[in-house]
Order: structure tokens, then sequence, then C-alpha cells
């Protein structure tokens, strides 16, 4: 049987049952309702505001919320029954069982009976569920009999899981005894080994939908890995063996020490709080905890913002650090559990054995995982501490539990002296640079705490998270999953992918320089300076210790201060000006250089999430890389920029087998830029559009073409029109007013006087225009705004979603005077909302100046938006116009925060 509800504080000014029984005795059941629902909403108006005052007491808060809510159960059941209620008991299940709800959670009821439900029983159900659901409440609800339910336990494991943690809210006490009896002989007798593999295996796949990390920084507090329903789990295995009445009781059964249970009661406790004040924040039962949300609970929570890191920050960390404890936990749980169940002839999550390993040098195997022999193994040699997971890195190893325990306590026992011992060093680079899934055992080490003691500037990482909508992961899991990707590609597994980094890894000098430099990259963010700049000189410090040689500690350092450098000028510059590669290469220096930092750029951008990494960003890597290359390969003897131009209108007109005579007047059309700036079947695409176009009569009508790139993960729309001023902002106008979100743009002028525009779109979901109808809505929109006389109205400023609402990204406007020899480049950065580019062209456009060419990125809720641009003497800006535009942008930038 289930304990009785735990205390709540003065439950008469949540809830009065007697004066509310008392005003609904006699009345019909629509003032019933709204008599009941006045108490609720009262009860739930006092439970806010005692978490309000006490905004660390979630679990109060969850305990009030179940307590008010088996009262409103049970005046229901007493409106609806009267003077004669059946035989009938009404249990509550899971979370309303347990005694637990946060303030919009599910009620989850059972009407059990001792035989098959009557008539009479069956309407009178029916009646207390439409009195609850009158008060807008969701019921999880059955009826059935003790037999149904044993049955049904007997097969369907979330049942099972449920009725453990059923109460009696009202009703036949007998009965409901009498079922709970039955449930342990019958189904959890002697079932142990079948329910802890169930359980586990479930909280497995929910891993995995839910981001199989406990360090995503959206993260879902119920079901997220390292959340509450983790912490159920363990609590629940307890219950299921061992028949544990609360989860204090996991010490007295020898799971769970007392400090390891004081870890479980506050991570419990916090994450109750942040659910409570998520449900209240939401007004409904959310749990994931959205950007939207996290800055106002960590104002709820009373967190204040620190130098270098931001109050939401410091929040968040601690949400992630409680989730690692989580993990911790769940490792020694599993680890007493096993060493238990073992002992009865039950075994779980065996690994297979291929191999014996040849030298464990003091450790130890336990069935096939790798152990210590006694307590105090770690202490006598705390470098075993980094050993333990070498050896796990060399031989492939599961680490058994237990010792996962041990490292976990000993972490502390790393101090200076085992910092500086070369062994100790030479054991944490070969878990860093192992090939066989690195990412693994550093995460085994980095849970264990023994990574951020043997690299203490790391531990300054561990669990931060950064408050923007680009990163997915904390800093510290950011890193080790780039390292995993990196191993990956040195193993030939990501050759489709990444075919470059591929066949460059042959190619370097010292890959150990490319995993440190991995391991670095990100190591000082949440200092308050300029983390690439703070992280070199940490390179510096690090490098030596960890056994690299000065050239290699020189050139981990220029990788870390310059590990942006690559995506920056690919995403914002443009490429197919000659002073970009010139500036780039001034940068880098050297081949090795330059195939380091495309390995460690493809890492960090597919380590910040899923869906980031695309094929327009390989294309644009990849150009980058090749002109680049080539420039330091051969110096000034490089092929000329014509004789590439050259070569590529060979190519594409060989593919298209023109007349020579048609073929040579096309190629002189265009510019140099346009043969440099697009790939091969982009040009093939524009070259047969502007042959239908002026095959046509009226040549001087515009033709527009839209066309799925599924390898850029967009919908290209290509315009061939006379040129116009402000064609570029008609443009973007008509695709905005069509909902198109705009991520890239290549303008370029025939020497004829045609415009012929590339721009690469997305939908409001990020997604390619895949159906043809939306994409013939793109072109009609498209071609309205760019043949009507009038201006193209953008019309009021369009709200970003909710999350991109919780940032603030203050509109600067930066000037790269420098960065091209012809036209002026102007960067521009603000929150991403829609028609921002439209906005800004329109700003452009009404100063008189021509644009060239414009790069679009976006970083989360950040938009990048670069333009190259030139007055309408096609010269470079001067210091008035300058600042007269910068003024434009700005004004045009925050016109779109309205």
């Amino acid at each position: 049987m289930n304990a009785p509800f735990e205390p709540v504080d003065d439950r008469r000014a949540i809830i009065d049952p007697r004066k509310l029984g008392d005003q609904i005795r006699s009345a019909s059941s629509a003032k019933a309702a709204k008599v009941l629902l006045s108490g609720l909403e009262r009860g739930r108006t006092e439970i806010e505001k005692r978490l309000r005052a006490h905004p660390g007491r979630g679990r109060a808060a969850a305990r009030s919320t179940a307590y008010l809510h088996a009262q409103i159960v049970r005046l229901a059941f007493e409106f609806v029954t009267g003077d004669a209620p059946p035989e009938v008991a009404i249990v509550g299940l899971g979370g309303t069982g347990r005694g637990e709800m946060a303030p919009y959670s599910d009620l989850d009821l059972m009407f059990l009976t001792s035989g098959k439900p009557s008539a009479e029983i069956d309407k009178t159900v029916q009646s207390v569920l439409y009195l609850l659901w009158d008060l807008q409440l969701k019921v999880g609800h059955s009826l059935r009999s003790i037999d149904e339910l044993i049955t049904l336990t007997r097969t369907d494991m979330t049942v099972r899981t449920a009725f453990l943690e059923a109460r009696l809210l009202w009703g036949t006490e007998e009965i409901f005894e009498a079922a709970w009896k039955r449930f342990r002989s019958k189904i959890v007798t002697g079932s142990g080994d079948e329910f802890v593999a169930a359980k586990l295996a479930e909280r497995d796949e929910r891993h995995v939908k839910m981001g199989d990390s406990r360090y995503v920084v959206e993260p879902n507090v119920k079901d997220g890995k390292g959340g509450l329903r983790d912490l159920q789990t363990l609590y629940w295995i307890g219950k299921y063996i061992y028949d544990v009445r609360e989860p204090a009781d996991l010490v007295s059964v020898g799971l769970l020490t007392a400090e390891e249970f004081a870890h479980f009661e506050r991570a419990e406790r916090f994450f109750w709080a942040v659910r409570c004040h998520l449900h209240v924040e939401a007004g409904r039962a959310e749990e994931r905890l959205g950007f939207q949300y996290q800055k106002a609970i960590a104002k709820r929570m009373r967190y204040a913002d620190r130098p270098g890191k931001s109050a939401v920050e410091r929040f968040m960390h601690f949400y992630f650090l409680n989730a690692k404890d989580v993990g911790d936990l769940t490792g020694v749980f599993l680890a007493q559990l096993d060493e238990k169940m073992a002992k009865k002839g039950f075994r779980f999550a065996l690994p297979a054995i291929r191999r014996r390993p040849k030298a464990l040098n003091g450790f130890v195997l336990d069935r096939g995982r790798l152990s210590i022999p006694g307590e105090s193994f770690f202490e006598e040699d705390p470098v075993r501490l980094v050993e333990l997971f070498a050896l796990a890195a060399r031989e492939q190893l599961e680490i058994h539990p237990a010792a996962m325990r041990a490292a976990t306590q000993c972490s502390k026992l790393i101090k200076s002296r085992v910092r500086k011992d070369p062994r100790a060093n030479a054991l944490f680079m070969e878990v860093l640079t192992s090939v066989h899934s690195p990412d693994v055992v550093l995460r085994w080490m980095n849970e264990s705490g023994v990574f951020g003691r043997f690299i203490p500037d790391f531990g300054r990482v561990v669990a931060q998270m950064q408050f923007d909508m680009y990163h997915h992961y904390t800093v510290d899991e950011h890193a080790i999953r780039a390292i995993g990707l990196l191993a990956a590609i040195e193993r030939g597994e990501l050759v489709e992918d990444h075919p470059l980094s591929t066949a460059l890894f042959d190619q370097i000098a010292s890959r150990r320089v490319l995993y440190v430099a991995v391991l670095l990259h990100d190591i000082a963010k949440g200092r308050g300076g300029d983390h690439s700049v703070l992280g070199a000189e940490v390179a510096m410090d690090i490098c030596p210790r960890l056994g690299l040689d000065e050239g290699e500690t020189e050139t981990v350092a220029w990788l870390v201060r310059h590990h942006l450098l690559l995506s920056s000028t690919a995403f914002k510059r443009d490429l197919a000006d000659p002073k970009t590669i010139e500036d780039f290469v001034r940068q880098v220096q050297s081949p090795e250089r330059l195939r380091l930092l495309l390995i460690l750029t493809v890492v960090d951008i597919r380590a910040v999430g899923p869906g980031v990494w695309n094929d327009w960003k390989r294309i644009l890597l990849r150009s980058l890389f090749d002109a680049a290359e080539e420039k330091l390969r051969l110096g000034h003897k490089q092929r000329g920029r014509s004789e590439i131009v050259e070569q590529r209108q060979s190519e594409l007109l060989h593919t298209l087998q023109w007349k020579p005579k048609i073929a040579r007047a096309y190629a002189r059309r265009l510019p140099d830029s346009y043969w440099l700036a697009e790939p091969q079947d982009v040009q093939r695409s524009n070259a047969l559009q502007v042959a239908a176009a002026e095959a046509r009569i009226g040549e001087a009508e515009p033709t527009i073409v839209a066309e799925d790139e599924p390898a850029r993960g967009a919908t290209r729309i290509s315009v061939f029109t006379p040129d116009r001023e402000g064609l570029f902002f008609r443009i973007c106008a008509g695709l905005a007013s069509a909902g198109a979100s705009i991520i890239d743009a290549r303008i370029h002028t025939t020497r004829d006087g045609m415009a012929l525009d590339n721009l690469l779109v997305q939908d409001s979901q990020g997604q390619p225009y895949r159906d043809k109808r939306l994409r013939n809505r793109l072109v009609r929109s498209v071609e309205s705004a760019i043949t009507s006389e009038e201006v193209p109205s953008l019309g009021p400023p369009l709200r970003s979603g909710d999350k991109a609402a919780a940032f603030n990204v203050a509109p600067s406007v930066a000037i790269a005077e420098r960065a091209s020899s012809r036209t002026t480049v102007v960067e521009v950065n603000a929150l991403d909302r829609p028609r921002l580019l439209a906005r800004l062209a329109r700003a452009i456009h009404e100063c008189g100046h021509r644009l060239h060419s414009a790069h679009i990125a976006t970083y989360g809720e950040r938009a990048v938006d670069v333009f190259y641009l030139s007055n309408e003497r096609r010269q470079k800006l001067s210091q008035k116009q300058i600042e007269d535009l910068r003024a434009a942008l700005l004004a045009a930038a925050r016109e779109d925060e309205a």
C-alpha cells in the first residue's frame, strides 16, 4: 500500500472541502460545477502565491496541487453519488497517485470495482467525469474490475508502472487493498528482471526521442535525459523490487548511499521547482524548457547576473549540473542493482566480449566490463583515474558502474601533481586521440568529474550553456560531439558527407594537433571577452603539458584563435572577389593550416546541432578552400582568374552543346564574377532560362524560375529581367510577401543591362518549397513585385516566433572598407525576423546605392547580412554616404523589432 499524501501546509487555505461540500450538497449540476471551479481556481492561486514566495519549493507546490485535485475528485464523486455511493474505489495513478502534480498536469484516474462494473457504476463514473470536464480538467480515466486490471498489468508495462504508484483517493478501501495485494503477489513477485529491462529500454527510447543528451539547451524537464522521469525510474525500480515506500528508502535497501540520496533529493527539488514555474509561466502543461521561458523562470527563481554570465545562463548552468548529477546517480544505482540482481541469477546490460584484453595493469574485468580490484585502488595511485578511461578507449571496453562510482568519488584526488604527471597526460592524449569513439569515453570521463579535474579550463565550461538559438548543446557537450565527428571522419565513416575532409586527414602532419584544437576551440567561452583570443592563450598554457612541442602548440593556438575564420569568410564574403581570397590567404599563410582549419570548421559546425550543416555550407567552404589552396600551393604562378573563368565557361558550354558562335556570345555577356561564384548546375539552369526567355517575343519581360535544390536544403529563385533601380529590394519584397526566407543571394548584371539573380529561399520551417504549387506562388509574387509601377509595400512588421522574441540582439552595422578593392562591404547584425532583408534592401535602394552582391547568414536568432555596394558612379561610398547608410540600415533593423 502507498503511504498517505505528504503533509501539505495550511490545507484549508488551498481548499476547504467541508465548506465546498456544504455549498454543492443540494445544488444543481451547473451550480456545483461553478462552485467547484471557483474552489479549484482559488486553490491554484494560493499555490502559485506560495511558489512565488518560496520559488525553490516546487515539490511542495506539486504536492499541494495533487492534494487540491484529489479533493476536487472526492467532492465531485460525493455530489454525484449522494448518500448511497456504489462499491467502487477511485484510484490515482502515476503522479496523481504519487501525490505530485505540476499545476497543469493531467489527472490520471482509475475507477476500480471488485467484479465486472455494473451499468449503474458506469453511469456514475460518466457523471463524475462530465463534472470534472466541466472544470476544464484533462482526465485520463479507466473503469476496470480487479480481474481486468491484473490481466492488463501482466502484458502492459505502462499500466503496470502506473499502478505501481496507485493511491486510493476515495471510495471503497477494501477493493483497492484486494487489488494491491493481488498485484504484488501475481504480477510483481518474480518479475523484477523483466521490469528492470523494460524500464531501461523505455528510458533509452525516451532519451533518443528527446535528443539523447542531457545537455540540449532547450531540455524537457519531465522526459529529457537527466530529468525528473529518470529519477522516477530509479524509484520505480526500487519500489518494484524492494517495495520501498518513498525514495529515501533507496538508502536503506543499499541502492544509494546517504550522500548520493542527498544529490537525488536536491535534483528532484530543483526539477520540480523548474517544472512548476514552467507550467505557471506557460499557462498550460508545458514540459520543454524553451528559450521563451528560460529568462522568466530564472527571474522567478531569483537568479541574478554576474560578470561574464547572465542570470539565465547561471540558471541553465545549474540546471545542467543537476542533470549531470542524475546521470551519475543512475550509474551508481544500476551498479548496485546489478550486483544485487546478479546474486539472484539475473543480469542486465551485459556487454558482449569479443576478446580478452592483453594487459590491464592492475585493473580487472567484471563480467566483461572494466573495473577495479578494491576501494583503495585509485587512492594508491590517482593517475589510475585517467588510466581507467585510457584502457577503456584502448581495449574498447565498457566501464563497470562500480568503477565509475569510485572514479566519481575519487575525482577530487586529481590535483596539480597528477596534472603535471607526464604519464597521466600521455594517457589523457590516448583517450582524446583514440580513433575508436573517443567521444563515448570522454563523455564517461566528463560525467565522472575526472575530465574537469584534469583539465580545469574544461571544467569551467562543463554544463555551461549559451543563451542563443544557434547552439543546441552545452559547451562541453559540443566539444565532445565535435571530437566524435572528427574520429568518424578519420575512420572514413563520413566520406559521403565530407569527402574533402576525409581525404585531407591523410595529408595533415600531426593528427593530435587537430584533436587538441577541436577540444580547446571553445574552451574560453563565458569569460567575458573574445573566446577565440582567450582560448588561444589557454592553448599556449595547456598544450606543452599535454606533450605537444613548440610548433604544435603554436599551431593549436592559431587554430583556436582563428577557428571561425573559414566559416565567417565563406558565409559572409564574396568569394568571387579576388580581395576576399587574398585577405584570407594572408591570415592562413600555409597549406597545413588551411587543411587543419577546414576539418576543424566542418566538425565545429556539425556539432552545433541537427540540421545546422547543409550542402550549401559545404559548397561555400569548398569554394573558399579550393581558391585559397591553389594560391597557397602555387603562389604567384597559380592559374589566373581569366583562365579559371575560361575553363568554367568551356565546361558549361560543352554540356549545352550550343553552336560555337551562340556559346561565345552568351559567355561574353556575363561578368567574370558570375563564372567564379555560381556552381555548374546553376550555370546550366541559368543558361537554359536565358535562352528560353530570349526565344520568346517580348524578351524584355521578366523570367522567373523556381527550382528545388535538395542538395542545398533550399529552393532556388532565378530572376532574369531588365535591370532597374531597386530591383533587389523588389525581389526581396515579393518573396517576403509570400512568406519566404532568403538564405543567400547572388546578384549579377550582364554586359547588356540584364539582371540575372539567384536567390536561395526556405519556408517558415526552414525547408525547401517541395510543393510545385507553392513554388509557383513564389514566382507570381516576385513577378508582381518586379513589374508593378508602385513601390512594393512591406506591410506592418511581423513578429518572429516566440523563441526569437526571448532574445535581445542589438542591431549593428559594420563597414569593412578594405574588404574589397572596388566596393564598400557593409555587414548588418540584427535579430532575425520576417521581412528583415527586404527592409534592409529598401534602405539601400532609398539611399541610391548599387548592390553588387549579398550574402545572407543566420546563426539561430541572429541574422548577419553582408552587402557589397557602390554609389551611383560605381565607386566606393564616401564617408558621408557611409554614415547616412548606417543610420538608414539601423532604422530599418529596428523597425522590424516593433
